[in-house]
């Protein structure tokens, strides 16, 4: 018996059965074979941070954090999923549970499932309480509630044998994340022998560039912050990460950060922390408005936009007000029509279905009829729709998936301090208002980040625009993606609508949306 994290499980298996999940912290993917009742249990951890695949075929269940352990056995069949295929290409991610392969599911997020000789049955075990709410009145209570429950977020992911290491951007959550862990550390509080700071260099790339705000980060902690060149992986290597793995390989600003992982691991370290989550649980939506007109709070609702008034002027507070206060309370089937005449099926001005087949629009409309969340209709509060939204959301569930791969073949162990159930919780009970007040962006964050953070960070407004890292492939790719692959796939996509898609790259008003789509077409193609 030893204190190993499968012991551990086991233990509380045998002594609380499938209950045990609620007594079980962090991240993890697990499967319990119950000799006893014969039948699997298997888990995956409240925000799906570790891969868990499966394949059952009415006799065997089959399982993996790897696809390509899966499909390689003689008894899977390898037959392409479409349905996701039309999801990538339209650029809406909509399942949860499937993959590029048929018959080879995800256990989602906070579920649980049992295996028998009656097949899978599954159970979601966890969710955000939306009713919960803090004994709290003044918000210097709230700042004071959020350093301590991220001090202790931090500490916990940062237990590790070896130095810790930190990814450390500039911005607010990584940077936050690095000072945490040396504050903890300088206290003697910190569960690893040191920690190493690592950051991308993209001098000489204006948007990209963040070292004036890492250096300040580096100056303020007296730390240094070793500066890696980003990488940019030839589209060889794309392709053959693809036909290996059985996987979309990932986008180009997410492979960049592949630098840091091998040198974190060449330095020694097995741990890995990194920023991301903070837009979606610390940054705050202009939904306060709406929330102070439910509640009948005339006083919240006149500074909400005395605030807006005096940061952005008139014209935006009324527009704000107007999208962010009046239409969220309107009744679902308007706001359905609204969105649907306001936005014409465009995202930043693109159609994402001009470019597709008939057949494969009329595959997307299915799959959003079939996939559209349907949230609880009570709700305490109508941020909390969004934020409901975002956890559901199946391009993150994809997008951390990519990236807890890519660090373990780097030998890394990635961990996410904002996406910890408990910063997620804290999210869902906080006033909007207190994460966003006119154009300051995660203000209670900042706040309880003053005297760990510089001035310069704290006061950032910015954030670094990573398309150079798709803009940089697509003179090279332009031939593939408007001639080679619409040759071979004319069933996918229509050669007009990627023409016109390629000459929309690059074009500031697109929001780098075009170079998404055809990274999207390019990995999808390299799957086949």
């Amino acid at each position: 018996r030893t204190r190993a994290d499968a012991e551990l499980v086991l233990l509380a298996y045998e002594a609380w059965g499938k209950e045990c999940l609620t007594n079980i912290d962090g991240d993890f993917a697990l499967v319990i074979w119950d000799a006893r009742r014969k039948q699997a249990f298997c888990a995956r951890d409240r925000m799906g941070n570790k891969p868990f695949l499966y394949h059952w075929d009415g006799k065997t269940l089959t399982f993996t954090s790897e696809l390509h352990a899966v499909l390689g056995l003689p008894w899977v069949e390898q037959k392409f999923n479409v349905g996701m295929l039309a999801e990538f290409l339209g650029a809406e991610w909509l399942s949860r549970d499937e993959t590029f392969w048929q018959g080879i599911l995800r256990l989602e997020a906070a579920h649980c499932m049992e295996v028998g000789k009656f097949g899978p049955s599954l159970t979601k075990y966890w969710a955000p309480d939306v009713w919960m709410t803090l004994p709290y009145i003044k918000d210097e209570d709230y700042v004071e509630h959020y350093r301590a429950l991220f001090a202790d977020v931090v500490r916990r992911m940062s237990r590790s044998h070896l130095p810790l290491a930190c990814e450390v951007s500039g911005g607010l959550d990584s940077s936050a994340i690095f000072a945490m862990a040396v504050h903890l550390c300088r206290r003697n509080e910190l569960p690893a022998p040191g920690t190493e700071g690592y950051t991308l260099n993209f001098r000489g790339v204006p948007d990209a560039d963040e070292l004036e705000y890492c250096k300040a980060v580096a100056k303020h902690l007296g730390r240094n912050i070793q500066e890696i060149p980003p990488t940019k992986a030839p589209l060889s290597w794309y392709r053959d990460w693809a036909r290996r793995y059985g996987e979309f390989p990932g986008y180009p600003n997410g492979i960049m950060s592949l630098g840091i992982r091998e040198k974190a691991s060449a330095d020694g370290s097995r741990v890995l922390l990194v920023g991301v989550g903070g837009d979606e649980w610390v940054d705050g939506s202009q939904t306060y408005f709406a929330e102070a007109l439910a509640a009948g709070r005339w006083g919240e609702l006149y500074q909400c936009i005395e605030t807006d008034f005096r940061e952005v002027g008139i014209q935006n507070t009324v527009t704000w007000f107007l999208r962010a206060g009046i239409f969220p309370l309107l009744p679902n089937q308007i706001r359905a029509a609204l969105r649907k005449i306001l936005t014409r099926g465009k995202i930043h001005g693109v159609d994402r279905e001009a470019w597709l087949t008939p057949a494969m629009r009329h595959l997307i409309h299915e799959r959003r009829a079939r996939y559209t969340a349907a949230h609880p209709e009570q709700i305490k509060r109508v941020g909390q729709r969004g934020q409901l939204n975002m956890l559901a959301g199946a391009y993150s569930i994809f997008a951390r998936e990519t990236e807890e791969r890519l660090c373990s073949h780097a030998g890394l162990e990635l961990r996410r301090p904002f996406w910890d159930p408990r910063i997620v919780q804290f999210s869902f009970v906080t006033p909007e208002r207190l994460r966003l007040r006119g154009r300051t962006t995660k203000t209670l964050h900042r706040t309880a980040m003053i005297g760990l953070l510089p001035e310069k960070v704290l006061m950032r407004e910015t954030k670094a625009d990573f398309m150079i890292a798709f803009r940089q492939y697509m003179p090279e790719m332009k031939e593939t993606l408007t001639r080679n692959i619409p040759a071979r796939h004319p069933e996918w996509i229509l050669t007009k609508g990627v023409v016109d898609l390629y000459e929309q790259s690059g074009k500031l008003e697109y929001s780098g949306w075009p170079e998404w789509m055809m990274w999207s077409l390019f990995g999808c193609d390299a799957l086949l």
